[in-house]
């Protein structure tokens, strides 16, 4: 090994890494924007999760039941549910993470020393948080008393959509959304600018093609790519991991082509503003691999981060498709319950795929 060859290359490659400011601004920021996202969005707690009641007794002693909740730091009064068909239309557009339940004669059971049954029906989809907030609950329910009374409640707790719990369950589902961002813009950014750096791409700028064919062209074979890799990691998941599917496979399919569509288009997007195949493969890395892991909801729930970054998940597309592949799977949601993110879905595949042609068309004039 001859080490005058080795630094010759190290100084060749170091000098071209600072003739291109992007590569050496992407490097320099990259751990600097890292650190502070994993340190803002990883949160383990749960504070002020959203509580949904349902109360039939309408008594002084119902009402100091709930007070007791909201005056906690783990809840927060979400809604008023008036009949059970609310209840269930409340979890299943996940707009409430616990609905407590408290039955019909509830104070005057209690006023005869009796141990009324109080119900809780937790949103079992993130099992870790579904055990934190019963865990929470269970705890608001036992230390409640009243002046005259000094029995506990009697508890009785159900988990939806994942009674089991099991983690697999919710991280398998949010994987495909993650998987489908990470890997097809990556692939597709790197393809496209290989011909820039081997100057294959002016053959093609000097042909009749206008930049909306080429991007098309483009997009159909990546987009049938990332749609097989779909069809595998859901089967993998099914057959393998043993993740329920509830819900219509026909529409899961559906909502993943517009993702795959979406996702490849951002890989398009990539490769319009970019000149190397390194500048290229970390900021697609920067815009779909870790936003995808913090901001789409897979590992995180949303509601715990601070409401900037809330306000910032909503620019990736990854946690609309998270909560669809999570409400087909566990909860058998369907488009009714699922046509927003859908819809949002829509919005972005096009408004991608309208900027890739606007930046293609501004370099070829």
């Amino acid at each position: 090994m001859n080490a005058q060859r080795i630094a010759a290359v190290a100084g060749k490659e170091t000098r071209e890494i600072l003739r291109d400011p992007v590569t050496v601004g992407v490097s320099l920021l990259m751990p600097l924007v890292m650190l502070f996202l994993f340190g803002y969005a990883i949160s383990l707690d749960v504070r002020h999760a959203a509580l949904g009641v349902r109360d039939e007794d309408g008594s002084p002693a119902s009402r100091a039941l709930v007070e007791r909740f909201v005056r906690s730091e783990y809840f927060r009064l979400s809604e008023d549910l008036a009949s059970s068909h609310a209840v269930e239309q409340a979890l299943q557009r996940s707009d409430v993470d616990l609905v407590l339940v408290i039955p019909p004669r509830f104070g005057a059971e209690l006023a005869r020393g009796g141990r009324p049954p109080v119900q809780l029906l937790v949103d079992g989809t993130y099992a870790a948080t579904a055990l934190l907030v019963s865990g929470y609950a269970q705890a608001v329910i036992a230390g409640f008393r009243q002046p005259t009374v000094s029995q506990v409640l009697r508890l009785e707790t159900r988990v939806w959509y994942n009674p089991s719990l099991a983690s697999a369950n919710y991280v398998v589902p949010g994987l495909y959304a993650v998987i489908l961002l990470a890997f097809p813009p990556l692939l597709t950014a790197l393809g496209i600018v290989r011909e820039k750096e081997t100057g294959t791409i002016q053959s093609i700028f000097a042909s009749p093609l206008t930049a909306a064919e080429f991007i098309t062209g483009k997009l159909v074979p990546y987009s049938l790519i990332a749609f097989l890799q779909m069809l595998m990691v859901i089967a993998v998941g099914y057959a393998w991991f043993g993740v329920p599917f509830e819900g219509s496979l026909s529409f899961l399919l559906a909502a993943g082509l517009i993702y795959v569509l979406c996702t490849v288009g951002i890989g398009l997007l990539v490769s319009t503003v970019t000149r190397t195949q390194l500048v290229a493969m970390l900021l697609a890395l920067i815009i779909t691999l870790m936003p995808s892991f913090l901001f789409s909801g897979l590992l995180f729930p949303i509601f715990t981060m601070p409401e900037l970054l809330q306000l910032y998940t909503t620019v990736f597309p990854g946690r609309y498709f998270v909560d669809i592949s999570r409400g087909v799977a566990l909860k058998g949601s369907g488009a009714g319950m699922l046509g927003f993110e859908m819809a949002l879905l829509v919005v972005y595949t096009l408004l991608v795929f309208v900027l890739a042609v606007w930046r293609l068309k501004k370099k070829v004039a």
